[in-house]
């Protein structure tokens, strides 16, 4: 009998930077649902990858003065290597600029245009470039964009649209008899109260301002915008073909069962992605989840660089271990309200829940096993009525774990796994083995007891193993047994009579001192922050080697009759008869010059405004490429030809004489 199939996703990771713990959460999340449902006997295929269009990585680039792709593929490689480092059972890891991914996404993009879905107009709003998302007056926060709360930019441009009006009643009726689709349910009514119900605007799908996209083949002016592209993963990934010739992969796949995304994109996937899937005549993903963040300290914040309270995946693996990361991730995070990450929080967890719950379990049980009886487990069958509780609790716990996947409450199932590890611990209270040992006549109500405690092991490991796989591979090895499946979870007492134990069970999580903990962690960052020292150092030391050609000497006077100020850029523009010139309007005190400076190949417009920099103010104006030009901004060049703007190192206002 085949296996029923079953396809789920995470979002595509961006590659702006490393992932920090919160971004890695998804994709543990991930893992455990997709090694529970091939526990339950699906044909699993579980898609993850990484987005990497997008004006923010092109800035992102030149900023590193490398290209976009030598850039993408460091990121990518980072995203990569932390998601095996987790032990993801992925089935394919997709990219956005495969080349498979990217000729897929101009034929869709092509098939939307000659059906009228998408048309071509101007957009003119308010651009995060974060986000790489454009906004009304009226949808900003405060002035700032909605979704990041960064500083937006007035931009203008041609671009071509998608006709989201059109489908727009029709993903209404869908949501409305298919209240599974988006979960949990405050999500639903965020996007149908917010978004749906007031009406939707048509959705910008193409830019001309930045060349890192997906070219439109038919307008070569224009790359497809990133939400196009990225969503499209979905289904390019296996084996979409617009023209009509999908794989058999996609056939036995598609529609998703579910796409596994975070909670602050929960817009573009149940609302855009379902129309981009209409407009191709696709049937809808099954469910699409999004879940809560994972925020940082007592304080809950989110995590940002900025911050400076970022947690990384493999830093944490380094002190912890990969499970017990895993586990705090799962366990810790609430079905639908956001979870709480500190290093008092991960320690207290793993000395309760893993060292003592857990870890102890295991060994108390193996060590009694070898000292009462060689090793060798039995069941007496001397059995007393308190050990009926522990088994029904044992063959209940594979029924309430199931139950709690379907849900997706991932967290309430681990709880379900350690409630019975608990009461094994429980039990021995209960039952006291080493006063059983003291009297030979109770030798064969021991074995029934330490059998009983083999058993739930063997069962609550079984269950372990797509939250823990290492550790419920670690406990089933040291008692000589093997995974349950799904269907022999439903017995009790599979446990062969007879089967000897390890000698010497292994300690799965030590306990920890919270302040060695800590120390490590200064440690560690004292390290890190002197290998950043050192980089700059170097850096320094290089360019004190670029060799300048002598100018001759000038006096004080000379000196003294140029004004250089701090200037605040206000707007800029290409200059379009030029390749390399930038026109900025700098606000100067009082005043605003207007200068033009020759850096186009090393900033562009966007990055320009608002930089507070050094301007020769006094220069006697000049007129290039038909502008005028009131001033020089300053700027310091490396050997080979890249310009960086002098900036001022403290916050200075605009007009502040530089003497």
């Amino acid at each position: 009998m085949s296996k029923k199939p079953y396809y789920m996703t995470t979002a595509i990771a961006y590659t702006s930077g490393k992932p920090h713990i919160g971004n890695t959460y998804e994709i543990v999340l991930a893992d455990s649902i997709a090694r529970f449902k091939r526990f339950e006997g699906y044909d699993v295929f579980f898609q993850t990858g990484t987005d990497e269009h997008g004006q923010k990585i092109e800035l992102k680039a030149a900023e590193a003065g490398i290209s976009p792709k030598e850039f993408v593929d460091n990121i990518a490689g980072q995203i990569k290597d932390i998601w095996d480092l987790m032990n993801t059972s992925y089935d394919k890891f997709i990219r956005t600029t495969d080349e498979y991914h990217e000729k897929q996404i101009q034929k869709i993009f092509k098939k939307l245009y000659e059906k009228g879905d998408i048309y071509k107009g101007h957009y003119e709003g308010m651009y995060c470039t974060p986000c790489e998302s454009f906004f009304t007056p009226s949808q900003l926060t405060d002035g700032k964009c909605p979704d990041c709360g960064r500083e937006v930019q007035p931009a203008k441009e041609e671009a071509y649209f998608l006709r989201l009006s059109k489908y727009a009643d029709r993903l209404i009726e869908h949501i409305n008899t298919h209240p599974e689709f988006i979960q949990p349910e405050s999500r639903k009514n965020e996007m149908m109260n917010n978004f749906l119900l007031p009406g939707l605007q048509d959705l910008c799908v193409s830019r001309t301002s930045f060349k890192w996209g997906i070219p439109v083949d038919f307008d070569d002016k224009h790359v497809v915008y990133v939400w196009l592209d990225a969503l499209s993963n979905y289904i390019t990934g296996i084996g979409y073909d617009a023209e009509g010739n999908s794989t058999d992969q996609f056939q036995k796949f598609w529609p998703a069962d579910l796409h596994l995304i975070g909670k602050d994109i929960i817009r573009f996937h149940t609302i855009y992605w379902p129309i981009i899937l209409m407009a191709l005549e696709l049937e809808l993903p099954k469910q699409v989840f999004g879940h809560p963040w994972l925020m940082q300290g007592a304080a809950g914040d989110k995590m940002s660089k900025s911050r400076g309270n970022v947690l990384y995946a493999d830093d944490l693996v380094k002190l912890f271990g990969v499970d017990a990361v895993r586990y705090f991730v799962l366990h810790e995070m609430p079905f639908d309200n956001d979870g709480i990450i500190s290093w008092e929080l991960l320690v207290e967890r793993i000395n309760s829940d893993l060292a003592n719950t857990l870890g102890n379990l295991v060994n108390r049980t193996i060590s009694m096993s070898n000292k009462y009886f060689d090793g060798i487990v039995k069941n007496g069958k001397a059995a007393e009525a308190v050990d009926e509780e522990l088994k029904t609790l044992a063959l209940e716990t594979p029924k309430k774990v199931a139950a709690r996947m379907e849900k997706l409450r991932v967290a309430d199932a681990l709880t379900e796994i350690f409630t019975l590890f608990k009461r094994c611990n429980k039990y021995i209270d209960e039952t006291m083995p080493w006063v059983l040992a003291k009297e030979e006549e109770k030798k064969a109500r021991l074995e029934t007891v330490l059998y009983n405690l083999t058993e739930c092991i063997c069962i609550g490991a079984s269950l372990l193993e797509p939250f823990m796989p290492e550790t419920a591979a670690k406990i089933l090895k040291q008692l000589s047994a093997k995974t349950r499946s799904i269907e022999e979870l439903g017995s009790y007492g599979l446990y062969a009579d007879g089967t000897k134990v390890t000698e010497k069970p292994e300690i799965l999580f030590a306990r920890l001192d919270l302040k060695e903990v800590l120390d490590k962690v200064e440690e560690t960052k004292e390290a890190l922050e002197g290998v950043a020292e050192a980089a700059e150092e170097t850096k320094e030391e290089a360019k004190d080697y670029i060799d300048i050609e002598a100018k001759p000497e000038i006096t004080y006077e000379d000196f003294a009759k140029l004004q250089f100020q701090i200037g605040e850029i206000i707007a800029c523009e290409e200059v379009k008869k030029s390749k390399k010139l930038l026109c900025s309007q700098v606000k100067i005190g009082s005043q605003v010059k207007q200068i033009v400076s020759g850096i186009k190949a090393h900033y562009t417009p966007e990055q320009m405004v608002g930089k507070k920099v050094m301007v020769v103010v006094n220069l006697k104006p000049a007129t290039l490429a038909g502008m005028l030009s009131e001033g020089m901004l300053l700027c310091a060049e490396d050997a080979e030809g890249n310009l960086a703007l002098m900036v001022p190192e403290k916050p200075m206002p605009a007009g502040a004489e530089i003497a």
